[in-house]
């Protein structure tokens, strides 16, 4: 019964200690940043004043071997219902998202403009294009107002960085907080690291002379 208990107790420290490590400041700031740079981090995006004082900022990126041209119809296309978000669709449709990720550019998604609303599921709320300035700034606002998503694109002598900023209002309760601390955050890394690669990889494959580099 001793020897039980005392594996208990080793197993519940254990389990706190690596929750505590995962959300101390070091990691909180490379899952928060991952893939960016600190200018990068640090950088003013259009679209920053959508939210001016969020609770939480996330900014990851990526660099992708291809020209912002050919990043941008994979970018405008994406959604519920549309294209997809080239991320972990079976984690997405659990929670009734309806994303099927495309693996080629849809020509009846390409024409997104300013104030065209995409829905997030059934039951979120949708996402209002806010800035479409083609090849270079894609920035959504929730119609709730709590959450601004923005995509920059800059040219890199390797072809495109690729910046994801998310700018949250979080909500006002202790356990909600808790819980967007320790799951969430950690969580939207797994979830935008696969969107980031999976823009990447398609970017790459679609972009003019990839056959022959292949």
């Amino acid at each position: 019964m001793r020897t039980t208990t005392w594996k208990a107790i080793g197993g519940a420290a254990l389990a706190a200690s690596a929750a505590a490590a995962a959300c101390s400041p070091p990691a909180r700031q490379w899952y928060l940043t991952y893939g960016a740079t600190p200018e990068e981090a640090a950088r003013e995006l259009p679209g920053d004043d959508l939210l001016p004082h969020p609770d939480l900022v996330s900014t990851r990126a990526v660099t992708i071997t291809a020209a912002p041209a050919t990043v941008w119809p994979w970018l405008v296309q994406m959604g519920s219902g549309r294209g997809g978000a080239y991320s972990y669709d079976w984690i997405e449709n659990l929670l009734g998202l309806d994303m099927h990720s495309a693996d080629d550019i849809l020509p009846q998604f390409q024409h997104l403009t300013a104030g065209d609303v995409l829905p997030l599921g059934p039951k979120g709320p949708g996402m209002r294009v806010e800035i479409c300035d083609p090849e270079r700034t894609l920035a959504f606002r929730s119609t709730d107002g709590d959450w601004v998503w923005i995509f920059n694109l800059t040219s890199y002598w390797l072809g495109t960085r690729l910046i994801s900023r998310n700018r949250i209002a979080a909500p006002s309760g202790r356990l909600q907080r808790l819980a967007n601390r320790f799951v969430m955050e950690p969580g939207s890394l797994i979830m935008e690291r696969r969107m980031l690669l999976g823009i990447k990889e398609r970017a790459e494959w679609s972009a003019p002379g990839a056959g022959i580099l292949l």
